[in-house]
């Protein structure tokens, strides 16, 4: 018997067409799906179920395994894109308001979790508690997907209310992540482990989380953005992407290493190595960094690609065509699809899903209450600026009134503003991998989720990852033109640099 390798075998004939199968059928099924109801991954979802385990289990499940592992490392890029395309100035003005939103999509879930769960289906509290935590998650994943499919109509990125969205659902992920460590842990407490910790146990997750918000702003901004400025990034012009990777790489594992071995999310460090990297160069016109396209980086002796220009050579392919439909079809492996079909689990399931969705679309509610709280300061600018530069001679039969026109302004105004309300709340809805991961731990590793309340968690789960992303895609289809003007839709870049820079850009 041979030792120390791996002895090689031809791959069966079978084998070789299943997985060439599987890859077709995620492929075909996107394509489908995103062509019927604007949202790609639920038809990967569906491939995920017939070939796995919840229905036809064609791969095997080694296999299986593999693809969990190696469609998680897509969400961490799918993730690490999304931080690298984040508008740092949009995320710091729209941080309160991120946080209002957040702390609304925590709290709702849990809440009317309670008023159903415990108090109408007679569940116990601390299921009810687990089971509300897996629906206060939002899909970081599906977000992150949903954004970068709808770049071709409006770049969501570039909105406000999509900063809005991208910090909301980063909170809510760390939030969830956090209440995850302590429900896995739960079980060691209802064994009987007196030598458990409980405050360090709860404290360690979030301390750790906090930890990271607070201090990589600080050190990036004082330490590493200057050092990099100084003595660094003058170097990477000869060397173009090949530097970029390099560097890419080493903060992307740095920041998965600490999130992971501190306690917090692997996802919120890979956003966070994102962020961390679009900051770091400098901004000034001179800078190696600013150039208007990808090309101009790869030709000037002197100027360098972006970093988000590195990704979108080298990872961007294999991450749409590979690693994010094996994670979204990861997601399908994950779901117990056969045993949701009794009637009372059907019922129930549905009734709870409505309620969740209710709790997540509320998140969007803050952006009317917002703009009256706050009023539209660059909406007056811009009406300003309109009438000064479009004022005609007045004709009294033909022309409409100032009043008139201030009314059809308001009147525009507010339904942009509704219109990012409710894109925002489509948004959040999605639940995706995180809400699977935490109730499936609170069923698996400890004994207060029953199979019944994990059955209706899952059926919520399920329902809002099809509805969100359903919802933003048509949203986006007929209502794009809408959502990329006023005070919620794209907004001026600060920097001296293109459009691309800050997202998806020319390549």
């Amino acid at each position: 018997m041979a030792s120390g390798f791996l002895p090689y075998h031809e791959p069966g004939t079978i084998d070789i067409l299943i997985v060439v199968s599987f890859f077709f059928f995620l492929s075909l099924a996107r394509w489908v799906s995103a062509t019927a109801i604007q949202a790609g991954i639920i038809g990967q979802i569906a491939v995920g179920i017939i070939y796995g385990v919840p229905l036809a289990n064609i791969l095997e499940n080694h296999w299986q395994e593999t693809f969990v592992t190696l469609g998680y490392v897509g969400l961490i890029l799918i993730i690490f894109e999304g931080g690298l395309g984040a508008r740092v100035d949009l995320l710091k003005q729209n941080f309160t308001l991120s946080m209002v939103g957040a702390a609304t999509g925590v709290l709702f879930p849990i809440g009317l979790s309670y008023l159903l769960l415990y108090l109408g289906f007679r569940y116990d509290a601390v299921e009810t508690f687990i089971i509300g935590v897996s629906l206060s998650a939002t899909s970081l994943g599906t977000t992150f997907a949903v954004i970068s499919s709808t770049s071709d109509s409006v770049n969501l990125a570039e909105t406000r209310v999509g900063s809005v969205l991208v910090s909301a659902a980063v909170i809510d992920d760390v939030v969830g992540l956090v209440m995850l460590s302590v429900i896995g842990d739960l079980g060691k407490l209802s064994g009987g482990g007196d030598s458990v910790n409980l405050g360090w146990l709860i404290g360690r997750p979030i301390v750790a989380s906090i930890g990271m918000a607070v201090v990589t702003p600080i050190i990036t901004k004082w330490v590493f953005a200057p050092f990099f400025r100084k003595f660094i990034e003058h170097r990477f012009a000869r060397f173009d992407h090949i530097s970029n990777i390099i560097l890419m790489t080493l903060v992307l594992s740095a920041f998965i290493a600490i999130a992971g071995f501190t306690g917090t999310s692997v996802l919120f460090g890979a956003f966070l190595a994102g962020v961390f990297l679009t900051y770091i160069p400098s901004k000034h016109p001179e800078g190696p960094f600013v150039v208007l396209s990808r090309e101009e980086g790869e030709r000037e002796a002197n100027k360098s690609p972006t970093f988000i220009h590195t990704f979108e050579k080298y990872l961007l392919g294999p991450q749409q065509y590979l690693m994010e439909p094996l994670f979204f079809s990861s997601i399908g492996f994950a779901i117990p699809f056969l045993k949701l079909w009794t009637g009372e689990r059907i019922w129930k399931g549905i009734v709870y899903t409505l309620l969740m969705t209710f709790a997540k679309y509320i998140v969007g509610i803050w952006v009317p209450i917002w703009q009256l709280a706050l009023g539209s300061k660059s909406h007056k600018e811009e009406s300003h600026e309109e009438r000064k530069t479009q004022r005609q001679p007045k004709i009294e039969d033909n022309n409409p009134s100032d009043e008139e026109q201030s009314d059809q302004e308001k009147g525009k105004m507010w339904k942009r503003a509704w219109l990012a309300a409710t894109l925002l709340g489509s948004a959040m809805v999605a639940r995706g991998e995180i809400g699977l991961l935490i109730i499936e731990i609170g069923h698996n590793e400890t004994p207060y989720v029953s199979d019944e309340g994990f059955y209706t968690g899952v059926w919520a789960i399920l329902l809002n990852t099809i509805v969100g992303p359903v919802s933003v895609g048509l949203l986006v289809r007929f209502y794009a033109h809408e959502l990329k003007g006023g005070d919620w839709g794209v907004q001026r870049t600060p920097l001296p640099i293109g459009h691309d820079i800050s997202g998806r850009g020319a390549v």
